[in-house]
């Protein structure tokens, strides 16, 4: 009959990534062409809430743009707030969670234009999501001990070492 043990440990019971999208529109006074928009300031949080995995964060949108037929320029700043929900398996046997989330790929403009009296653009970013959580691992247990080698202190050793490989009569 084997004999069994079990350990208690932590491990990361489920992980995935997902690519996050997001449009918004903000207005502006006559815009003419957008010249650069860029992300900066990304924060975010995971947390486990009745069997789901809520990421909330923010970011800063910074939008330069001509107007006045190109003859003045402006950079809108807005600082945009998410909460993104996140279904994975495996979250409803966990004890002992913690969410860990990593930004894979930081928020980035991919798309703006220019409708109308508006700028719409798109940021997209991608996040990384574990869970790690309290788990049982179930192992055979050997009870039998190996056997010890003997070590032997004697000075025949190194005896017999210096007349295998030290020949005296090849010393100068």
């Amino acid at each position: 009959m084997a004999n069994f043990k079990e350990i208690v440990t932590k491990a990361v019971v489920s992980k995935g990534k997902k690519t996050f999208t997001t449009t918004n529109t903000v207005s502006v006074a006559n815009p003419s062409t957008i010249l650069g928009c860029w992300v900066i300031n990304h924060n975010f949080n995971g947390t486990l809430e009745n069997h789901e995995i809520i990421i909330t964060g923010s970011y800063d949108v910074n939008i330069w743009y001509s107007y006045d037929n190109d003859t003045k320029t402006e950079v809108l700043r807005e600082k945009k707030e998410y909460r993104e929900i996140v279904h994975m398996r495996d979250v409803e046997d966990v004890e002992g969670e913690s969410i860990i989330v990593r930004s894979l790929k930081q928020p980035n403009c991919i798309h703006a234009e220019i409708i109308g009296d508006s700028i719409s653009y798109t940021i997209e970013k991608e996040l990384g999501i574990e869970l790690v959580g309290d788990i049982k691992v179930k192992i055979e247990a050997n009870l039998e001990e190996d056997p010890w080698d003997e070590i032997v202190d004697s000075d025949s050793e190194l005896e017999d070492l210096k007349d295998d490989y030290i020949k005296e009569d090849n010393v100068i």
